[in-house]
């Protein structure tokens, strides 16, 4: 890395080689942010006929009267599942893709955000879909799926592994450039605040970059994870309406107008603030002062080696 590398690299120079061990604890962008997504889903597919649902609120009320508490976090199993995996893949494809480009510069941390974005739609498009059936069903015992894996399992038996991947083209148009954000404005406002190893305002400064970039990330592509909710909500409740994502497109916009694309948005930028702020002050913080310690511990065994009296 040259003199303009960035926090994650200045903060903890460890950090872009850490492995999935180091990294499958922390939460890139917000796939369990609960239960924001609950009322987000719900939002986005709801029927424009017969709305279930007149805003955030009372979404919340609602699913709080009908289903208490527990339906607030109905579908999170699914998350959960892929969670470790997502993680290791966001930052380690992240970290190894912005080393082979050779120079940390701001195109070079967009196109490593969107290389990691794209990867991770293996595991998140799969997921995201059990999460999305999950949450829709019927409560009760008439329900049709009793948990992620049974909700997959039955959706491969009926459609393939085409059904299991509904809304993948979606995701990759979603996750691809919203990575790119993420990252690439992440590392803007660090360099723009300054954030540098000592500073006794860095949590504060490395709150605010996460948090915005959180809420940046998801601007950007809004209205496409609109579109994949819907495409993978498609057929659930009736037979499918949507061809495609262009059909999709059309009809929503037909049926409800431009604010369809922005259903579910305030719900997502409650969460994405403090979730995004908290991860990655947490990412980089943690694995300085881990860093910092293994210098340390490094430190302390070549001054014993050294202290040792010579065989010759």
């Amino acid at each position: 890395m040259g003199p303009t590398s960035g926090l994650l690299a200045r903060v903890s120079p460890g950090l872009l080689r850490a492995g999935p061990r180091e990294l499958g604890t922390l939460t890139p962008r917000s796939h369990l942010t609960y239960p924001g997504p609950s009322f987000q889903v719900r939002l986005q597919v709801q029927s424009v006929e017969k709305p279930q649902y007149r805003g955030t609120l009372h979404c919340f009320q609602a699913i709080i009267k009908q289903e208490s508490v527990l339906g607030l976090y109905r579908g999170l199993g699914s998350p959960l599942l892929g969670l470790t995996f997502i993680n290791a893949l966001v930052f380690g494809v992240q970290g190894n893709t912005l080393r082979a480009l050779g120079r940390d510069s701001p195109l070079n941390q967009f196109l490593a955000g969107a290389a990691a974005g794209a990867i991770q739609c293996v595991i998140c498009c799969p997921m995201e879909l059990a999460k999305t059936r999950l949450q829709l069903q019927e409560a009760g015992p008439a329900r049709t799926y009793r948990g992620p894996l049974d909700c997959l399992a039955q959706i491969y038996r009926q459609e393939g592994l085409r059904g299991v991947n509904r809304g993948m083209v979606s995701t990759l148009l979603r996750e691809t450039p919203s990575f790119g954000v993420y990252f690439l404005t992440y590392d803007a406002l660090t360099r723009a605040l300054g954030c540098e190893p000592g500073d006794r305002l860095l949590v504060p400064k490395l709150l605010l970059a996460g948090g915005t970039s959180g809420i940046a990330s998801w601007l950007s592509t809004y209205p496409v994870d609109v579109v994949k909710s819907r495409l993978q909500a498609d057929g659930l409740q009736g037979a499918p309406r949507y061809r495609g994502i262009v059909d999709c497109v059309q009809q929503s916009y037909r049926d409800e107008g431009w604010r369809v694309f922005t259903r579910g948005l305030a719900s997502t930028l409650l969460r994405a603030f403090p979730v995004n702020a908290a991860t990655f002050a947490t990412v980089t913080v943690v694995l300085s002062y881990a860093r910092g310690e293994e210098a340390r511990l490094e430190g302390d065994a070549g001054s014993a080696a050294l202290a040792q009296p010579s065989s010759l």
